[in-house]
């Protein structure tokens, strides 16, 4: 369990909004910290769902796998964030894996007691299921970017999400803040490797991004957004 933590330096995280300390120092005594090295499968998709977890400090990487065998990054989480909620929806088992992008931290529940947390904590039940309700509706606009948007627009779409939600400024440009690589990013948004490779070489060359070792750095947001919202047929 986690009884020394002190809640008014987590107080401000989004699934703590509207809750008193008293209320939070009664939540994190049921706890326990996990922390995961980069690269550890937290859980995986089809495993029984035993916690629902806050990551506080790193970011996981949600990764499904299709009935062929292939690999797809749904999301990234980012710290603040709750994942692991397969109770919350009436699932049983997770519907994806999460695998650590880097070294994390986190707090972790039994998913057996989230019925009576909600129940208990109606302020931290609503706070929940707006995050899945946004991630719900992320699904839903990455399924019509996949059916109407060309890949250059779904790539640029992907970069600059991944900048807006983990950028680090930088004397470069802005960083995303944790490794990712060309693969990563073909996963995320339905096509090629060879195709990204292209894409990528191509804004590096115009001055839009520079990339390296599973860095991303964007240089020229506003021409990544030009493409973005490039009008065409789907591809």
């Amino acid at each position: 369990m986690l009884a020394k933590l002190d809640p008014t330096l987590i107080k401000d995280l989004p699934p703590f909004s509207g809750m008193t300390l008293e209320q939070m120092t009664t939540l994190l005594a049921k706890a326990t910290s996990l922390r995961a090295d980069k690269g550890t499968h937290i859980f995986d998709m089809g495993e029984d769902a035993r916690t629902f977890i806050l990551l506080l400090d790193g970011y996981i990487r949600v990764v499904r796998t299709t009935a062929n065998g292939e690999q797809v990054i749904a999301r990234y989480i980012a710290s603040g964030e709750l994942f692991g909620l397969a109770e919350a929806l009436g699932m049983t088992q997770y519907p994806a894996s999460a695998v650590a992008a880097v070294d994390c931290v986190a707090l972790s529940w039994p998913s057996d007691i989230w019925q009576a947390t909600a129940s208990a904590y109606p302020t931290f039940a609503t706070n929940t299921y707006k995050t899945i309700g946004g991630r719900l509706q992320d699904a839903q606009d990455r399924l019509v970017e996949m059916a109407t948007e060309r890949v250059e627009q779904r790539v640029a779409s992907a970069i600059l999400n991944l900048v807006k939600r983990s950028g680090r400024q930088t004397d470069d440009g802005v960083l995303i803040d944790f490794p990712i690589s060309r693969q990563d990013i073909s996963e995320m948004t339905g096509t090629t490797l060879h195709t990204v490779s292209r894409l990528m070489s191509g804004w590096e060359n115009d001055g839009l991004v520079k990339s390296g070792r599973q860095k991303i750095t964007v240089i020229g947001s506003e021409g990544l957004t030009l493409i973005a919202n490039k009008e065409g047929p789907p591809s």
